[in-house]
C-alpha cells in the first residue's frame, strides 16, 4: 500500500468521524421579536416550533432579546427562524453578528412578516429576497407549486394548492438571486396586488455562505395547525441546517447550466472597479481592484457577464473589465462538470501585461467577498494562459497533491505517483499552489474542453482529455477552527481582467470515480 493509498484510507476515516458527529440534533433559535405590528398568532406559533421540535428531536430556544445577537451565543444554533418579527429590531454590533453567523454557513428561515423586518438594512433584505409593501384582507388564494428542485419544503405539495392566508405584496419584484418554490396566482384573490404575471410567495437560496427559505405564509393562527404548512417549515428547517438537500443532476445524463434561461442556475457578483474604469460613477480613485467596496450582487452595470446566442447555443461572453464571478446558485457533490473556453483579445488593469487569466473555482463557501473582495474561499482550477490545470488554494482550504519541487525551483509540480504533499492556505509553507503536470492547452482562440471531476475530496483536472493534475484529501478550516474535509460548494466562473467565452458548461452525479480518467493518474 502507497503513501497516497494511506492518506486514502485516513481520510475516509476522518470523514466518518465528522459525519456522526454532525447528526447531533439540530439547534434552532425561534426569534419573535416586534417592534411594528404585533401578530396574534406568534403564540400558536411558538407553541407550533415547539410541538415540531419534540417531533423530530430539535434543540429548540425563543427569544424576543436583540442582545441574544452577538457571536458566541448564536454560535450555538444551527438555524435561525425569524417568526413574524416586525420593525428595526438591532444594533450595529447585531447586525454584525447575524452577518457573521451567516457567513459561517448556517441556516436562516423567514416566516411570514420576516419580510417586514428591518426594511432599511439593505443586507437584510437582499438575504430575505423581498421586503413587504402591503396586503388585501385575508383569504383564499391559488399557489403554483414548482417541484423541479425537488426542495424538501414543497416536495409534499401538490403543483397546485389553495391556502389562507395574508398574501404580500413586495416594495420591489422578488430578488433574481432566490429560486422560487410558489408563486400567487392573482386572479384567485381580490384587493390590493402587485400586477404581475409572476407573484413569487415562497423561496430558497444560498447566501453570503448560509442558506436561506422564506415564505410569505404564516399570518394566520389557522396556518399553525395546517399539516403542509408543518410539513413546509419542517423541510425548510432541514434544508436550512443542511440535513436535506434539493435535487441532484442526473447521473445517467448530463445536465446543461447554460441551457434556456441560463441566469436561472447562475447569480453574478461584481467586485471593486479598479480606478482606470470608465462610465461608472463614484469608482475609488485608488482602487486596485481588490480594496475597495464591490459592486455586488447581481449588480453588473458594465456588463462583464453577458450571454449571447450562437447557434442555438448560449455562449457566456466575459469582458474581464472588472473583477467577479458568475456563481451557481446551488451547491454541487459528487459530480463530473464539463465545459468548454476559449481567450478573447481584450485585456485590463491591473493585468495589462500578464498572463490571460480565469478560473474555475470549486466547493466555494462562506461570504461573497472572502477573497479581494469578489470571490469566495474555495479550491480552483486555474485557467490562466499556459497554465491551464494549475492549482490554488483561495483562503483557509488545503488540499494533498502528488508532487515534486526540484533542486534550485521555487514551485511545486504535479508528478504522477509522486509523493503526496499537502498545499495550503493557512500558512506561507506549505504553498498554496501546485502546477499542472503537462501543458494540453490549444492555441489562443481556440476552444478547449475542460473536466472537473470531484468526488469524496478527491478532484480531477481534466484539460482536453488529459488529466494534468490530480488532488486528494480536499479540506478547509471551518468557523469553529477545525479542520474538516471540504467536498462540496457552489461554482464560481471567474472575470479576472481578460476577455474569455465559455459554453456548454454541463454537469451530472457521479458515485464513483470514471475509470478512464483514473488509469491516466497511475
Amino acid at each position: 500500500m502507497n503513501f497516497k493509498q494511506i492518506f486514502s484510507i485516513l481520510f475516509l476515516v476522518f470523514s466518518f468521524s465528522i459525519a456522526q458527529s454532525q447528526k447531533k440534533n439540530t439547534n434552532i433559535l425561534v426569534f419573535t421579536k416586534t417592534s411594528a405590528f404585533r401578530h396574534k398568532s406568534i403564540p400558536d406559533g411558538i407553541k407550533f416550533m415547539n410541538k415540531m421540535a419534540n417531533r423530530n428531536n430539535w434543540s429548540i430556544s425563543f427569544s424576543e432579546d436583540s442582545k441574544d445577537f452577538n457571536n458566541e451565543n448564536l454560535k450555538q444554533f444551527g438555524v435561525i427562524v425569524f417568526l413574524n418579527t416586525t420593525g428595526d429590531l438591532f444594533e450595529t454590533n447585531q447586525k454584525q453578528a447575524l452577518q457573521q453567523y451567516m457567513a459561517n454557513g448556517n441556516g436562516f428561515v423567514g416566516i411570514h412578516a420576516a419580510s417586514d423586518t428591518e426594511k432599511e438594512w439593505p443586507w437584510f433584505t437582499e438575504m430575505i429576497g423581498a421586503t413587504f409593501k402591503s396586503h388585501p384582507k385575508v383569504q383564499d388564494a391559488t399557489l403554483y407549486v414548482d417541484k423541479s428542485s425537488e426542495h424538501p419544503a414543497i416536495n409534499h405539495l401538490n403543483n397546485v394548492e389553495v391556502f389562507k392566508d395574508e398574501w404580500y405584496n413586495f416594495k420591489k419584484p422578488v430578488a433574481n438571486h432566490v429560486n422560487v418554490l410558489a408563486s400567487l396566482d392573482e386572479s384567485s384573490y381580490q384587493g390590493k396586488k402587485m400586477d404581475t404575471k409572476n407573484h413569487p410567495i415562497t423561496w430558497f437560496h444560498h447566501f453570503n455562505g448560509g442558506r436561506v427559505f422564506y415564505t410569505g405564509l404564516g399570518h394566520t393562527s389557522e396556518a399553525y395547525s395546517d399539516l403542509r404548512f408543518e410539513k413546509m417549515i419542517k423541510g425548510a428547517i432541514n434544508w436550512a441546517a443542511g440535513l436535506e438537500n434539493v435535487k441532484l443532476p442526473s447521473s445517467k445524463k448530463w445536465t446543461n447550466l447554460f441551457e434556456g434561461d441560463p441566469y436561472k442556475n447562475w447569480d453574478v457578483f461584481i467586485g471593486a472597479p479598479h480606478a482606470s474604469v470608465k462610465g461608472l460613477n463614484n469608482v475609488d480613485p485608488n482602487s486596485d481592484g481588490k480594496n475597495s467596496k464591490p459592486l455586488g450582487l447581481n449588480n453588473d452595470p458594465k456588463k462583464v457577464f453577458t450571454f449571447k446566442k450562437e447557434k442555438e447555443e448560449n455562449v457566456l461572453h466575459i469582458s474581464g473589465e472588472v473583477y467577479g464571478a458568475l456563481t451557481s446558485k446551488q451547491e454541487y457533490e459528487n459530480y463530473h462538470l464539463k465545459l468548454q473556453f476559449k481567450w478573447g483579445e481584450a485585456v485590463w488593469e491591473p493585468r495589462l501585461l500578464r498572463k490571460r487569466d480565469s478560473g474555475i473555482l470549486y466547493h466555494c463557501q462562506g461570504s461573497n467577498t472572502a477573497f479581494w473582495n469578489v470571490w469566495m474561499a474555495s479550491q480552483e482550477f486555474q485557467v490562466q494562459e499556459s497554465d491551464v490545470g494549475d492549482y490554488y488554494g483561495l483562503v483557509n482550504v488545503l488540499i494533498d497533491i502528488p508532487s515534486e519541487k526540484k533542486a534550485g525551483e521555487k514551485e511545486f509540480n504535479y508528478k504522477k505517483n509522486g509523493n503526496l504533499n499537502p498545499f495550503s492556505t493557512l500558512k506561507r509553507i506549505p504553498p498554496n499552489h501546485c502546477n499542472k503536470g503537462l501543458d494540453n492547452e490549444k492555441p489562443h482562440g481556440e476552444w478547449n474542453t475542460l473536466e472537473l471531476i470531484c468526488f469524496e475530496g478527491t478532484s480531477l483536472h481534466i484539460v482536453n482529455g488529459k488529466v494534468v493534475m490530480a488532488l486528494y484529501n480536499s479540506k478547509h478550516k471551518n468557523p469553529n477552527n477545525q479542520i474538516v474535509p471540504l467536498t462540496k460548494g457552489r461554482i464560481q466562473i471567474q472575470s479576472e481582467a481578460a476577455e474569455v467565452y465559455y459554453k456548454n458548461v454541463q454537469i451530472k452525479s457521479i458515485n464513483k470515480l470514471p475509470k478512464k480518467f483514473i488509469k491516466q493518474t497511475k
